[in-house]
């Protein structure tokens, strides 16, 4: 039973981003167990949570239900789904409307909030925007307009890690540090609270390149040293050099998922800046 994959599927009468947010948080937590998120969003209709629930197999994964849905009869619906079928089931919206509930008096409207109209939707798109826009050193903006801006050697997370905080809004630009090359002359211009280094594990490192090798069927970036381990041990120690020139925290990204490393990364640029404003 161990072996057998966690799904946690989503109802939700929108696009389930909040449920799916929270269901990645609470599987950071079973580093041991394959857990899959499957939604089912734009739940609107007790015949579209049938096929929803009928896409669930039991017999073959262990399945627990997370819902984000507003409608009463809806609510009730799923609840009543779950009991008759046995699956444990958490209404990540109940608590919180009780509790708004118990602090206003006031019952709650049961309006579907349409995700993508909120008020930081259009930051989150120009965010998003920034991030795509200036990756990997591919700078259309200059540097001082970024939020934020990641340094390190190539495959250390710097891409997938500013599109996500690109998702949360903030522009954030990554820049690879290459021994040998120049860096671009623009970080001399950015705010030092904005500036967030990476590193990793040399091991884990050769590993990730090795089979960004193979599955680019190139055997040309190996010859430079691009997967020696000897060779990556020395490239680590020269970007470290220039990560402590620019007086930068660096976040060993080695076992943190990408939920943790943005939330540090945010937590380490917040208090820099603050400290930066206080001097």
């Amino acid at each position: 039973m161990i072996d057998t994959p966690i799904e946690v599927h989503i109802i939700a009468d929108s696009t389930g981003d909040t449920a799916a947010r929270v269901a990645r948080a609470a599987a950071a937590q079973y580093v041991d167990s394959e857990v899959r998120i499957i939604r089912h969003p734009r739940q609107s209709t007790v015949e579209g949570l049938h096929d929803a629930f009928a896409r669930m197999h039991p017999e073959r994964s262990r399945i627990v239900v997370f819902s984000t849905v507003v409608d009463e009869a809806l609510r009730g619906a799923v609840a009543q789904l779950c009991t008759e079928r046995g699956l444990p089931h958490a209404d990540l919206l109940d608590q919180a409307l009780v509790a708004l509930k118990a602090a206003t008096g006031q019952d709650p409207s049961r309006v579907v909030h349409p995700v993508g109209v909120s008020d930081d939707y259009f930051k989150r798109v120009q965010a998003m925007e920034f991030s795509i826009a200036n990756d990997d050193g591919n700078l259309s903006n200059h540097l001082r307009e970024a939020d934020i801006v990641l340094i390190g050697v190539s495959r250390s997370g710097k891409t997938p890690l500013s599109m996500y905080l690109g998702y949360l809004g903030y522009k954030t630009a990554n820049i690879p540090l290459v021994p040998g090359l120049p860096v671009t002359t623009e970080l001399n211009d950015v705010q030092r609270w904005k500036i967030v280094g990476l590193t990793i594990d040399p091991e884990r490192l050769a590993q990730i390149r090795t089979r960004r090798v193979r599955a680019l069927g190139s055997s040309a970036v190996q010859r430079d040293g691009y997967t020696d381990l000897v060779t990556i041990f020395d490239e680590l120690d020269q970007v470290s050099a220039i990560q402590r020139h620019f007086g930068c925290p660096v976040i060993d990204t080695t076992d943190l998922a990408l939920e943790e490393a943005a939330g540090r990364v945010i937590e380490i640029v917040q208090k820099r800046r603050e400290s930066s404003r206080g001097r």
